[in-house]
């Protein structure tokens, strides 16, 4: 079996694709990881299953938040992923350029529409929205009365 050189392959792909930096696809590698393990967990599991699109899609948003908390969406905007979409690309790059394997059912589409970024990096963070007051009448208006 011949023994490549994880980083060495990456140079090679970001020479030919220069959309996302090398932080990206590190993300998107533990990103994975991350993913399996949390379903390997919850299935009981011996060994990580191949995951689906959505739901390593799903496994990134959980693993940005928890490690990059309010920051997450800011990060992902630096390192060019704006959408699940980035997510496929950067997936599809590693598959590829050999750095990732797929099943013949595995397209860049599985990632398209995921989640909002708004939504699921930034909203978590919003204060909650207190209860609209009734509008107050003016000492003046009382008055008048």
């Amino acid at each position: 079996m011949q023994q490549f050189d994880y980083d060495e392959m990456l140079d090679l792909l970001l020479a030919k694709d220069e959309r996302y930096p090398r932080a990206a696809y590190h993300f998107v590698r533990e990103g994975l990881d991350y993913t399996q393990h949390k379903i390997a967990k919850i299935s009981d599991a011996k060994e990580p299953r191949h995951v689906s699109g959505q739901e390593l899609s799903d496994g990134m948003r959980q693993f940005a938040l928890e490690s990059y908390g309010p920051m997450a969406k800011m990060l992902l905007n630096e390192w060019g992923i704006h959408s699940t979409t980035d997510f496929g690309e950067i997936v599809f790059n590693l598959v590829e350029n050999n750095l990732l394997a797929k099943t013949d059912k595995d397209t860049r589409d599985d990632f398209t529409g995921g989640f909002d970024f708004d939504e699921a990096f930034t909203a978590p963070y919003l204060p909650l929205a207190k209860p609209k007051k009734k509008p107050s009448v003016s000492p003046k208006a009382k008055r008048s009365k």
